[in-house]
């Protein structure tokens, strides 16, 4: 963390504290302060289900055969709404994007489907509310 000098009109500046968020870093310099947000990967090579610690990351799903990336729904892992999670199919196999169960629900575009465009294709999955998650980017068409 760091502090920097806010003021207001009418008021007396004082410093306030910067306390880095998640994916966040701030590195104290010299009358500086830097901050970064650099997305940190995390990578998979099979099947995996979204845990807690992924929000903000970058899952790149790296296996040569199909594999899925699951949403937990909220009863299993109860993202914040507004949770932002990258999707990359690293490896040759096609990752679909899938719910833990039928409580959950993924909007897309309706001429998409959950399934990323090949190798090297990228979605972003953010949840928007209760149990409901919404995707987008290169996905195959419906």
């Amino acid at each position: 963390s760091g502090q920097i000098l806010i003021g207001d009109t009418g008021n007396a500046p004082s410093l306030a504290t910067i306390t880095a968020g998640a994916g966040i870093s701030v590195t104290n310099g010299a009358h500086s302060i830097k901050v970064d947000n650099l997305v940190t990967l995390n990578a998979q090579t099979d099947s995996y289900t979204l845990v807690a610690g992924d929000a903000g990351k970058l899952i790149k799903m790296n296996k040569a055969t199909a594999n899925t990336l699951t949403i937990p729904k909220d009863a299993t892992v109860d993202h914040a709404t507004g949770t932002q999670i990258l999707i990359m199919q690293y490896g040759a196999g096609a990752t679909t994007i899938a719910p833990e169960d039928g409580t959950i629900n993924i909007r897309r575009d309706a001429d998409l489907t959950l399934v990323l465009g090949g190798q090297y294709s990228l979605a972003a999955c953010i949840k928007i509310a209760d149990n409901e998650w919404c995707c987008g980017g290169n996905l195959i068409p419906a």
